[in-house]
C-alpha cells in the first residue's frame, strides 16, 4: 500500500513539475458536481449540483461552502449547468428534472424568477447581449429554446438532432451552434427564423463541448472518439483535431491553452458509477493541436472553469463530490 501512494505520490509531483501548476486545493461540495463557474467577483465560485438540491457557493479564501442555494422544487434535484450574466447582475442555473432554469440576483444570488423552457431535460444555457436573448438545449425534447431576457417568454424553439448539448451563439447572436451528442452533428441555425444553415457529421460522435476561439473558429469535444476539434463557425467544418484522454467533455480556454476535461473509462457495470481509475485535465496548445501538458484530475472530472485573471483553473470530480483549484499562472501566453 506504501508503495502505491508513492507512486502515486510521485506522478503527481512530476505532473505539476511538467506543467508548471500546482494544486492549491480540494474543496468537498454537494453530490454529482456537474459544472464549476467563478463569480464574477473572483471570490467565489459556483456549482450546480446534479443529484443534490441545488447549487453549493465555495468561499475561494476560505477553501470551503459557503452556503447551499436551493430554488423552488429543489426537492427535485437534477440541477446541470450556470451561466452568468453580468451586465444584469443575474445568475442563471438549468434544472433538467422540472423543464426550468431559475434566475438569481448578483451579488447575494436571491432568488428572482424561474423560466419555463418548453422543452425537456434543459442543459446548457448561452447568451447574446446584441439580441437580449438566452439559449437553452433541450436534451431530451431535441431542441433549442430562445427566450427574451426581459420578459422570459419563449420567442422560439429550434429542432436539432438527437440530444443537443453544447451551445454557442455566433454572428452577433444571429446564428447559433448547436452539438447533439447522439448522432454526432454539429448543427447552425439562424436565431431569426430557426433555419438551419450548416451541419457538419462525424460517425459515431458525441459532440458535448463548445467554447469559442475567435471571430472565425471553435473548439468542440467529441466523447465517443477521446477527440478535440477546431471547427471553422462559417461552415462547421472541422480544420484540425487532437486524440486525448478517455470521455472528454468540457473546455475551457486561456490564450492558446485550451483546457479539456477527460473523465476516464466508463465503469463497465453502469457508467453513472465510479471509474475504473481517474481522469486527467488535457492541456492543448491550439497554435499546434499538441498536448502541452497533463493534470491529475479524480473521479471523473467534468465541469471546468479559468478565473478571469487566468491565474486559476477550477475543475469538478463528479464521483468524489469536490472540486479542485489548480495555479496555472505560467501557462498560456501572457
Amino acid at each position: 500500500m506504501r508503495k502505491i501512494t508513492a507512486i502515486i505520490c510521485a506522478a503527481i509531483a512530476f505532473a505539476a513539475d511538467a506543467t508548471g501548476t500546482e494544486r492549491i486545493a480540494t474543496i468537498e461540495c454537494g453530490k454529482q458536481p456537474k459544472q464549476v463557474l467563478f463569480a464574477p467577483d473572483g471570490k467565489r465560485i459556483v456549482v450546480p449540483l446534479l443529484d443534490d438540491n441545488g447549487f453549493d457557493i465555495i468561499r475561494i479564501e476560505k477553501s470551503a461552502a459557503e452556503k447551499r442555494v436551493s430554488p423552488p422544487r429543489a426537492g427535485r434535484k437534477g440541477f446541470a449547468e450556470g451561466l452568468f450574466i453580468p451586465e444584469k447582475d443575474a445568475f442563471f442555473v438549468s434544472q433538467m428534472t422540472t423543464g426550468e432554469i431559475h434566475e438569481f440576483a448578483l451579488p447575494d444570488f436571491g432568488y428572482r424568477r424561474t423560466i419555463k423552457t418548453g422543452g425537456t431535460w434543459p442543459k446548457v444555457i448561452s447568451w447574446s447581449a446584441e439580441k437580449s436573448l438566452l439559449a437553452v438545449s433541450n436534451w431530451v425534447s431535441n431542441d433549442v429554446s430562445l427566450i427574451d431576457y426581459e420578459s422570459g417568454r419563449v420567442v422560439r424553439k429550434i429542432r436539432t438532432s438527437s440530444a443537443p448539448r453544447g451551445i454557442a451563439f455566433t454572428e452577433n447572436g444571429g446564428a447559433l451552434v448547436v452539438l447533439c451528442f447522439d448522432g454526432g452533428k454539429i448543427q447552425k441555425f439562424s436565431t431569426e427564423d430557426g433555419t438551419k444553415t450548416a451541419e457538419v457529421s462525424v460517425e459515431k460522435a458525441a459532440m458535448r463541448h463548445i467554447v469559442l476561439g475567435t471571430d472565425s473558429n471553435a473548439f468542440v469535444t467529441d466523447m465517443f472518439h477521446a477527440s478535440v476539434y477546431e471547427i471553422d463557425l462559417k461552415t462547421l467544418a472541422i480544420k484540425r483535431k487532437t486524440k486525448v484522454a478517455k470521455n472528454p467533455n468540457t473546455l475551457a480556454r486561456k490564450g492558446n491553452i485550451l483546457f479539456v476535461s477527460c473523465r476516464g473509462r466508463n465503469n463497465p457495470a453502469d457508467y453513472t458509477k465510479r471509474s475504473p481509475e481517474n481522469g486527467k485535465i488535457v492541456a492543448i496548445d491550439t497554435k499546434t493541436m499538441e498536448i502541452a501538458a497533463e493534470i491529475p484530475g479524480g473521479n471523473q472530472p467534468t465541469g471546468l472553469d479559468i478565473s478571469a485573471d487566468g491565474k486559476t483553473l477550477c475543475f469538478s470530480n463528479f464521483q468524489d463530490a469536490t472540486i479542485e483549484l489548480w495555479d496555472i499562472a505560467d501557462m498560456g501566453e501572457k
